[in-house]
């Protein structure tokens, strides 16, 4: 069961308390479905008790015991407990989770390829709204480098999160910002009609230092990385590689597991999910994948992104050597379930790094 698979599980158990006559609220839209934060357990947690306690008239203890066993009773679904406030902390049955997560992560590389060769356009990736949402953005940045490339980015995933976005800045973007860095901007000037474009893109601005020296991929990441009221460091570092480029290691893993796919190919197997063990802090990160291009689109904060990218990358990393067989080993559906969770880190990689404009290299 997928975070989204789960969302509509949390929603069917909301419909049902209101059939049954234990809730009288209106069913909401969607259901925010996370990993536990401190003091949860379980695989997924939901805050749908706590949104719903005003409406329903009763605290959100009270609405997260009605909902319990509705949660309880639904297929893949071990436990849940109610923990603080209100939240609802969900545990799958073995093997549930994480089969559904990789299996889902690779469906949506699929129909990405096979929407980018059909209609010459970037498909639906993991984590991606399949559909527009009728939400449309107007972003007007500043003529300054840092600004007009954390709004390119802001755009894209907006754009992933289904919502109409048109960009401009206060003048046309110098040549090299988008020659070297990429950045695509609808229009540029302040029209006085009919109403004047108010800036909401500020970050804290790149200067004195230029990050059109590093390149568009350094540059990027040198630019995107730091939170937006921190000033980025535009340094040589981006460059090397090496563990303590941040960049490197996100890259670096990404290659990796494309070079497994080669070799398990050489070797005549493919990848399957299936249960792997110990891997809890990988498939946690993939599982947050698709909150945290919501938590960018809304926040309108790339750098939720690039850390998040980061900490796949760590995950992912030790568990590579453990994906091929050794020595006289055969393959075994061990093994392609291990290839099957490094493809998926591999995909979110891939678009995420796609989303903030830099290139995801197969070699490194």
């Amino acid at each position: 069961m997928t975070p989204v698979e789960l969302s509509r599980t949390v929603l069917c158990a909301v419909r049902r308390a209101v059939d049954d006559g234990e809730l009288s609220v209106v069913v909401p839209p969607q259901a925010v479905v996370t990993v536990p934060g401190p003091g949860g357990c379980g695989d997924y947690a939901t805050n749908i008790a706590l949104q719903l306690a005003r409406p329903a008239g009763q605290p959100p203890q009270r609405v997260a015991e009605v909902l319990r066993p509705y949660l309880l009773g639904a297929a893949g679904v071990s436990d849940v407990v109610v923990t603080g406030p209100g939240f609802l902390n969900i545990s799958l049955q073995a093997a549930q989770g994480s089969v559904a997560l990789v299996s889902e992560i690779l469906r949506s590389r699929s129909r990405s390829r096979s929407e980018s060769r059909s209609q010459g356009r970037s498909g639906v990736g993991y984590g991606y709204v399949d559909r527009p949402t009728g939400q449309v953005v107007q972003l007007h940045a500043p003529h300054e480098v840092r600004a007009v490339v954390v709004m390119d980015v802001v755009a894209r995933v907006l754009r992933s999160q289904g919502a109409l976005v048109r960009t401009s800045c206060v003048a046309r973007p110098e040549r090299e910002w988008t020659e070297v860095l990429g950045v695509e901007v609808d229009a540029y000037g302040t029209p006085d009609a009919p109403a004047p474009l108010e800036v909401n893109v500020r970050p804290v601005p790149a200067a004195p230092a230029d990050p059109v020296s590093l390149g568009r991929d350094a540059g990027r990441w040198a630019l995107l990385h730091p939170a937006a009221h921190d000033r980025p460091r535009i340094t040589s570092e981006y460059l090397s590689q090496r563990e303590g480029n941040p960049l490197f290691r996100v890259r670096y893993a990404h290659a990796r597991t494309r070079a497994l796919s080669r070799n398990a190919a050489d070797l005549g197997f493919d990848a399957h999910p299936g249960v792997v063990q110990d891997v809890r802090a990988l498939e946690i990160a993939l599982a947050d994948h698709p909150r945290i291009l919501a938590a960018t689109a809304t926040q309108h904060a790339p750098d939720r992104l690039a850390r998040h990218l980061l900490a796949v990358a760590d995950a992912v990393t030790p568990f590579l050597p453990t994906v091929l067989p050794r020595g006289e080993e055969k393959p075994s559906a061990a093994h392609r379930a291990r290839l099957a969770l490094a493809e998926a880190a591999g995909t979110v990689l891939a678009g995420g790094l796609s989303l903030l404009g830099i290139d995801a290299p197969d070699h490194l």
